[in-house]
């Protein structure tokens, strides 16, 4: 069972489906891409407003340091990890694809989550007051910490029998949500590069999970 969590070749195709999903995308696909854009697109409305609540005065609010990278990873981590645990005492094949899942899901997320930054180039709140500073060299959108948290989060909602379904969804979402507030409160990232990397997690989980059922 820990040797079929993540099967090379199904990996592989499972890759070549998932950068190549829009291909393939109906007209509710493509309304649903569209109405994240537009909720983004909202968020980032509110950008400077969010961080003046959040964000320290003066110079201390423009350091460009992210000393709670770590801290905030934390949550998502141990959930990950806690996953693999109980996948490995009770040798379960639904645990193992639970697992599965969340490797896949944090890998696919990332890579995107990096050609995005890469692409755009935002700066961080804590480099600048402005949230339009786009193609700037800098990594800010969309958060790799809120990509994370809720693919590995939104996995462990939706895994597993509906018997634990409410505990689950609430550790899960909570840990994924929480884990995007943070970043905000820490001045690390803008509310929309949190949003865009909510959704960019959820999505990449629902897919995975799609695929390995």
């Amino acid at each position: 069972c820990a040797a079929q969590a993540v099967e090379p070749r199904e990996a592989l195709e499972d890759a070549k489906l998932y950068f190549t999903a829009p291909l393939r995308w109906d007209a509710h696909d493509w309304l649903a891409f569209g109405g994240t854009l537009a909720a983004i697109g909202v968020a980032h409305e509110f950008d400077d407003d969010v961080r003046d609540r959040f964000a320290p005065a003066g110079p201390a609010g423009l350091d460009g340091d992210d000393p709670n990278s770590l801290d905030d990873a934390l949550p998502a981590a141990v959930l990950l990890a806690g996953t693999w645990l109980l996948a490995g005492i009770t040798d379960a094949p639904g645990g193992w694809r639970e697992l599965g899942s969340m490797l896949q899901a944090s890998a696919f997320t990332a890579v995107s989550t990096e050609a995005l930054k890469f692409s755009l180039g935002r700066q961080r709140p804590n480099e600048t007051t402005d949230p339009d500073q786009w193609f700037e060299s800098g990594d800010s959108f969309p958060s790799m910490h809120s990509g994370l948290a809720f693919a590995i989060g939104t996995v462990f909602a939706e895994s597993g029998d509906d018997r634990h379904r409410f505990l689950r969804r609430a550790l899960g979402y909570g840990i994924a949500g929480a884990t995007a507030y943070l970043r905000v409160d820490h001045n690390a990232h803008w509310t929309s590069d949190v949003l865009a990397g909510a959704a960019l997690g959820l999505a990449t989980a629902r897919f995975t999970m799609g695929r390995r059922d």
